[in-house]
Formats: C-alpha cells, sequence, structure tokens
C-alpha cells in the first residue's frame, strides 16, 4: 500500500473528489445497513426468539385478512396441533389505574400464565405468574413493566406485596420485570390496546371457554418444536381449520375459508417495514455503484493522462499484471478513505433517520452502528474500491505500449484514446450512472405522487378544529347500561355548554384510529347465496353530535336523537357502501337488519340514516361495509369524544379537561390530540419512504450530473486537437458545440432509456406503498426523462462553450 500512496502523492484533487463521492455512497449504505441489521436481522430479545410464531386468524371469503381469536379456537389449536411446544394467549385493554396519585389510564396486558416464561421474561423484582394464576377466583395479581415502575412508583422495590387499583378492582404487585424485556404492540398487536401494555394481569378462564366461539378478542403466541418449520406447522395448523369448517359450518361459512396462519415473530414485528428498508437498501446501493462509476472515470482519467509513464514502465519490464495491481491498490486506498468518511456520515445519519422514522417503525431505538455494521462497511469499502479500480485496469490491458510512446513522442493529442475503446468504457460507466439515478427519481416520483394523491383524498370527514380524546368509564358509578348512558349523556351537554365548544359526540372506533370492530348481519328479505350465513360489516356505536361533529355527511334519512332511547324502536345508520351493496337502486330508509347469522335472534333494526362513506382503516383503504348503533341502545364504557370548536384544537384542551373532571374527578382523558394528527400519522409510511428515496435520488442525480460532466470536459480535453482542426478547417463554433452536446444527449438518451425499464421492476418492489398512481404512470416517467435530458444538456454546456472558444493556432501549435 505504500506504493499505492506514492502514487497519489500530489493528486489532492482527486483524491478530494474520489473520497468525498464515496465517502457519500459507503455512508449511505452504512447507514441504511444499520437500519436492516436492527429490523431485519438482528434476532428479537427473546429465549428461542427464531422458534416464536404469532397466529393470525384469517376468513379471506368474509373480507378478514387479519383477526383475533375466540377462546374455543385457543383450546382447538392447544388440542390438535402436535408442532408447538407452548401455546399462550393474551388480550389487551385500557384501564383505570386510581388510588395513591393522579388517576391515570394504563395499558394492560392480561395473559396466560405460560406466557412470560415461554418469551424468557426473568423478573427483576417479585416473581412472574404460577398456572394456578389461569383458575377463576383467585385473587388478582399484577405484574408491573420496568419503565412504568420506574416512572410511576419512582423504581422503589417496596412496591412488591402493595395493591394498586385498576377499574376499581383492586390488584396486588407481584413481580416487575426488567428493563431489556419489552413486549411492545408490534410484537403483540392486541385488540383493545392501541399503545404498549403496561400492566400485566393473569388470565383466568371460565368453564365455558373451550365451547365459546362467539368473541374473538384474543391473541395467540405460539413455540414451535424444534426441528419443526413453519411450513410444516403450517400444513398441519390447515388441517384443523378444514374440520372445524366441517364440524361447525354455521360459525365458519364454506364462502369465508377460514384459516389460521402461523407467522414467525420477527416477520409479524418487520412485515409492514420490510419493503420499505429493502428498497432503500436496494437505493443507497444504487448509489454506490453511481459513486464507484465516479471514481472509476476519475481514475480512468488519471490512467490514460499517465499512459506514457506506464508504458515505459511495461517497457522496462513491468508485468502488466503488476501495472494493474498498482492501480486497484491505489483504488483500494481510497475506498478505504471513503469508508472512514462515510463511516461517520452514517453514525451521524442515523440520528435524521430516528428523528425521521414514523411512530410505528418497529425496534427503532435499536438501530446502531455495532461489530457486524463495520464489517458490512469494509466489506462495502474493499468491493467499492476494487469496482472503483477495475475501469482504468480494463484500460490499461487494451494500451498498445508501442503505439503509445510513439504517439507521445510525436506529440499526439491522445483523443485516439477517448474517441476509440477508453471513450467507449467512460461513457458506458456514465450511462450506468444516469440509468441508476433514472431508476431511482421514478421511484421517488411515484412516491411523491402517492403522497400527493393521499394529501388530497377526502377521508369522508372534517379534520380542521376538531380535537379528540379517549374515555372509559369505570367503577361502581357506571356499574350498567344506563347509568354508562346517562354519565355520557351529562358530558356531551358539559362540553356543548363550553366555551368555544360548537358540538361534541363519540364513537366507539374513531377513524384512522387503529382501533375497529366487526362482526355477522343478517338482512331482512334477502335472499343469501348457497354457503353464505351471514354478512360481515364493521359496527360502530355512535353517541351525541358525532356525525355533525366530525362533519361526515348525511346522505339520507336523519341522524341519531332523542327519539332513539333503550325502550324506543331499535335502529340503525349505514354507510352508503352498505346501502349501495344491500339494496341497489332502492332507498335504504326503513330497511332491516339483525346482528347475528340467519339463526339469530337479536331484535330487528329499522334504518332511519345513510351516512357518507368515510375512510375507517387508512386513506388508501376502505373496503368493508359500516353499520352504526345509537349508543342509548348499545352501551360502551369506552369512547373515542370528538369535539369541534370555533378556535385551534389545541386551545380547547384545557376547557375539555376541565368538563370530563367536572364530570368525574377519577376519570382520565388520554391521548388527546388533533383529528389532523391521526391523518398525518396515517401517510408516515409513505412520508418516510418518499424522504428516504427521494434524498438518496437527488444525491443519485447529482453524483449522475457530476459524472456527465467530468466525462464532457474530458471529451474536450483529449479532443483540443481534433477540434482545434475541425475549426481551422471552416467548422462553425456552433457546430462544434452542437457536437460536444450532442454527445451528451447521445449518453443521456442511452442511460434514460435503460433507467426507466430499471424503474419498471423497482415500481414492482414498492407495491402497497403506491397507491392512487398507475405504476407505469406516464407523467412521472416522462418527467424523469426530460429532468435527466436537461441535466445532461445543462452538464454538457460548460464544456461544450469551452470548446467552442478554443483557439485553432493555439490547439495546434500546442499539440
Amino acid at each position: 500500500m505504500i506504493s499505492a500512496l506514492r502514487g497519489l502523492r500530489g493528486q489532492r484533487p482527486l483524491i478530494l473528489a474520489a473520497v468525498a463521492s464515496l465517502a457519500i455512497g459507503i455512508g449511505a449504505n452504512t447507514a441504511i445497513f444499520s437500519v436492516l441489521n436492527a429490523l431485519l436481522l438482528r434476532p428479537l430479545e427473546y429465549r428461542d426468539a427464531d422458534r416464536l410464531t404469532i397466529l393470525w386468524n384469517r376468513s379471506p371469503g368474509l373480507n378478514i385478512q387479519e383477526d383475533w381469536f375466540s377462546t374455543a379456537q385457543y383450546f382447538d389449536i392447544k388440542r390438535r396441533h402436535s408442532g408447538f411446544d407452548e401455546v399462550a394467549l393474551a388480550i389487551g385493554a385500557n384501564y383505570n389505574l386510581t388510588g395513591s396519585g393522579d388517576p391515570e389510564r394504563v395499558g394492560v396486558m392480561r395473559v396466560s400464565s405460560n406466557l412470560l416464561p415461554m418469551l424468557g421474561a426473568v423478573p427483576e423484582a417479585g416473581q412472574l405468574f404460577v398456572p394456578e394464576d389461569d383458575v377463576p377466583g383467585r385473587p388478582l395479581t399484577a405484574i408491573l413493566s420496568h419503565d412504568f415502575w420506574v416512572r410511576r412508583f419512582g423504581a422503589d422495590r417496596a412496591v412488591i406485596g402493595q395493591s394498586i387499583v385498576l377499574n376499581g378492582q383492586t390488584c396486588l404487585v407481584i413481580g416487575v420485570l426488567p428493563a431489556r424485556f419489552h413486549l411492545p404492540r408490534e410484537v403483540l398487536p392486541t385488540l383493545g390496546l392501541a399503545e404498549d401494555g403496561e400492566i400485566f394481569l393473569p388470565l383466568p378462564l371460565p368453564p365455558t371457554a373451550p365451547d365459546t366461539r362467539t368473541r374473538e378478542d384474543y391473541n395467540i403466541l405460539a413455540k414451535l418444536k424444534r426441528g419443526v418449520s413453519v411450513e410444516r406447522a403450517q400444513a398441519e395448523m390447515d388441517g384443523i381449520t378444514a374440520s372445524l369448517r366441517r364440524d361447525f359450518p354455521d360459525i365458519y361459512p364454506p364462502h369465508g375459508g377460514l384459516t389460521f396462519s402461523v407467522v414467525p415473530l420477527l416477520d409479524q414485528v418487520t412485515g409492514r417495514i420490510r419493503p420499505t428498508v429493502l428498497v432503500t437498501m436496494g437505493a443507497v446501493a444504487c448509489v454506490l455503484l453511481i459513486a464507484c462509476a465516479n471514481v472509476a472515470n476519475l481514475l480512468l482519467s488519471r490512467a490514460l493522462a499517465r499512459r506514457r509513464e506506464l508504458a515505459i514502465r511495461a517497457a522496462l519490464g513491468a508485468s502488466r499484471w503488476r501495472l494493474v495491481g498498482q492501480l486497484l491498490r491505489e483504488a483500494v486506498v481510497l475506498s478505504c478513505a471513503g469508508g472512514v468518511a462515510g463511516a461517520i456520515l452514517a453514525w451521524l445519519g442515523l440520528a435524521w433517520l430516528r428523528a425521521l422514522g414514523p411512530a410505528d417503525v418497529p425496534r427503532l431505538h435499536e438501530i446502531a452502528i455495532d461489530a457486524r455494521v463495520l464489517v458490512f462497511t469494509a466489506l462495502v469499502s474493499m468491493t467499492a474500491g476494487v469496482l472503483a479500480g477495475l475501469a482504468p485496469a480494463l484500460g490499461l490491458r487494451r494500451v498498445d505500449i508501442q503505439r503509445t510512446l510513439r504517439d507521445a513522442g510525436r506529440g499526439a493529442s491522445g483523443a485516439r484514446s477517448f474517441w476509440g475503446a477508453g471513450g467507449y468504457l467512460r461513457r458506458g460507466l456514465v450511462i450506468v450512472q444516469l440509468a441508476l439515478a433514472v431508476t431511482l427519481l421514478v421511484g421517488a416520483g411515484l412516491l411523491a405522487r402517492t403522497v400527493a394523491h393521499l394529501a388530497r383524498v377526502h377521508p369522508g370527514f372534517e379534520t380542521a378544529r376538531v380535537l379528540t380524546f379517549e374515555l372509559t368509564l369505570t367503577g361502581a358509578r357506571y356499574a350498567n347500561g344506563p347509568a354508562v348512558a346517562q354519565a355520557y349523556q351529562d358530558l356531551w351537554a358539559r362540553l356543548a355548554g363550553t366555551a368555544g365548544v360548537e358540538s361534541a359526540g363519540g364513537v366507539s372506533s374513531l377513524p384512522l384510529s387503529g382501533y375497529f370492530s366487526w362482526g355477522p348481519i343478517t338482512v331482512d328479505g334477502r335472499v343469501p347465496p348457497p354457503g353464505e350465513t351471514f354478512i360481515n360489516a364493521d359496527q360502530r356505536i355512535a353517541g351525541g353530535r358525532y356525525f355533525e361533529t366530525m362533519g361526515i355527511a348525511l346522505r339520507e334519512g336523519r341522524w341519531f336523537d332523542v327519539r332513539d332511547t333503550a325502550d324506543s324502536e331499535k335502529v340503525v345508520v349505514v354507510d352508503e357502501f352498505m346501502a349501495s351493496e344491500l339494496w341497489p337502486g332502492v332507498s335504504a330508509l326503513g330497511k332491516r337488519i339483525r346482528f347475528g347469522d340467519v339463526k339469530s335472534t337479536t331484535p330487528w333494526r329499522t334504518v332511519v340514516g345513510v351516512a357518507g362513506r368515510i375512510r375507517q382503516y387508512a386513506l388508501d383503504q376502505d373496503d368493508r361495509i359500516a353499520v352504526y348503533l345509537p349508543h342509548a341502545q348499545a352501551t360502551t364504557r369506552a369512547m373515542y369524544i370528538a369535539v369541534r370548536g370555533n378556535t385551534a384544537p389545541e386551545v380547547l384542551g384545557a376547557a375539555v379537561r376541565q368538563a370530563v373532571r367536572d364530570l368525574d374527578p377519577n376519570l382520565p382523558l388520554y391521548r388527546v390530540r388533533p383529528m389532523s394528527a391521526l391523518v398525518d400519522a396515517s401517510l408516515a409510511r409513505q412520508r418516510f419512504a418518499l424522504s428516504l428515496l427521494g434524498v438518496f435520488a437527488f444525491v443519485a442525480l447529482v453524483l449522475a450530473a457530476i459524472g456527465t460532466y467530468g466525462v464532457m470536459s474530458y471529451v474536450v480535453a483529449q479532443g483540443t486537437r481534433e477540434i482545434g482542426i475541425r475549426l481551422a478547417l471552416g467548422a462553425s463554433s456552433r457546430r462544434v458545440l452542437g457536437l460536444v452536446i450532442g454527445q451528451g444527449i447521445t449518453v443521456a438518451g442511452a442511460g434514460v432509456a435503460i433507467g426507466l425499464g430499471g424503474a419498471y421492476f423497482l415500481t414492482r418492489l414498492l407495491g402497497s406503498l403506491i397507491s392512487g398512481v398507475g405504476r407505469l404512470d406516464p407523467w412521472t416517467y416522462s418527467g424523469v426523462g426530460i429532468t435527466l435530458a436537461i441535466v445532461a444538456v445543462v452538464a454538457s454546456a460548460m464544456p461544450a462553450l469551452r470548446a467552442s472558444r478554443i483557439d485553432p493556432a493555439v490547439s495546434l501549435r500546442n499539440e
């Protein structure tokens, strides 16, 4: 390497340009590999993590892609599946914590006694649950997460043996989990818990649990036996669901296609973010290739400038392989320097990535530069050095020593070295740069168009000046339905009388909140097709002036009002999608539905209104019919509250808190946020991907422009003698200008054509990130093509202008 350092001595501009290009490429790869390492490669921090799976209940025919389980299904799996060592059950909910200190809303996970030991949890203080805790009738016990223990109790070990009050029930604290143990929502996405669990309670099941199939609210985690693959476990699970469809056709109708999916726990955690990370990793690999092409062109230029020196060394006995090795060593030295600088850039960039990443990116806090990342950086640096050194090495293999010495002795310009084989190599490198830049720019353009499209999508409700929060009524004061209904009626009245409030209402599942509920319905007078026993529909409970507060359109009929009481006729409001699907071409008003299958005996409910369709799940997803029930006829303690004011939502916060405190000082309201924040959060994944791909696409464009400029500058420098001859023979400056720019456009055209083809395959990888715009969107493809053409013309213009001003006499005399 000493000879390589000696060879680079005095080449400061080349060293700085090469190291800067490589630092950008290697740094970007190091940063994104750090993300990939933390999210996809590093195992979860649980015992036997590679054997842990989560199960999902799916019924594609009922439009249920991911559902929870009933206790009967849990026992079906425990009894019939032989591929699992252990099967554990969990369910989540938000509880009110009262007693000492301010009332607080906390996330609670109720788990079977084997779940925490199965994950390898060892208590920091106290103990874990024991099998006896799975039996009903035992005193209620609790285990605290480490973070909650520190935050609420100041890490006081004396909390073991003390009691806390959850939803009015006294629980004895028996243990605290260690700081390194977390069970976040991305690992265990419980139905009733929107955030991570902070307190764990036992989950005793009643004697009727093995036969209860109607309430599908539970998560199931399972550990595979050693040597059992996921595929084998899934095959056995398919046999179980086939028998369930056969044994219980009324509950699992043939058209539903019931199946239980076995999903590796790591796939569960990273599945949603995996495409974004892999696409971004491909993008930074393209940036690195562009950087390598830039450095290769720099080194090729230097090698061609040194051709006389290299030819003399070869004439004195140096073998071609020795000379090739010299050029490769110089490239590797530059790439190692770029690797060090790139590692520093990556370390700085990780802070930006953590800040940029949306809240639902899993394992974000684990992203760091560790030993595996450093090894990756070293390998990338060495590979980049070899790739960058290949161009001058290949060029050297074609050097004719005798011709080079003869041309140098005659003072030849060396134009042949550019316009011949060496020129094809240089232009080929620039074509590769431009093609990769086009590919990334098309991907970024489609994501930008997606974000713009989703931002224009009307969600079916108005977000301006709407504040939302969550509330749950617990305790003896709210022991029955009428008491709960009356409390919420009092709350609506208090909020309506609050200064600055125009209207208020509540709903059981707020749009874009991530919480939802669905169930079977039967339509009066409808003849179902063979095999269908019910239709699945979203079910939402609305109270107060919820529809008016959210700005949901009334298409037909009326909203719920004071006429709709617990004792009055049972009514519903359906959304326009449901109305058009079930009663096409006629009014839905007066039609009747009931909850349950065709054998259900629940009361019929009359449709009194048709609501506008809203985006409940995401701005790019809304494929389920929906029905609303009045809160007075279907009371629920937990509600999302929406308040519309005549001022900014942030200003309403204090007044709303006071109204709830006046109703009941022991009620905590939680997740207070403007409705616009939920809409913004629903776009976070696309914006995150756009930010990453956009940054790297811009870097690729700049590097490709620099590469084009460098090549065209070399065209002018190496072609000075030829240009001088052309001018001396009468060629106009305009013709010379067009000749050089034409070379740039030819190179750019080839790069754009290849890049557009590559972009088609990239868009297939982007998959679900693209919405509302075609993968072959003509505006994006044509816009990128035109942009690259303009960049090529601008990059070629300055060298072309310099060429058109060459003095023929001076250029020929210098030759």
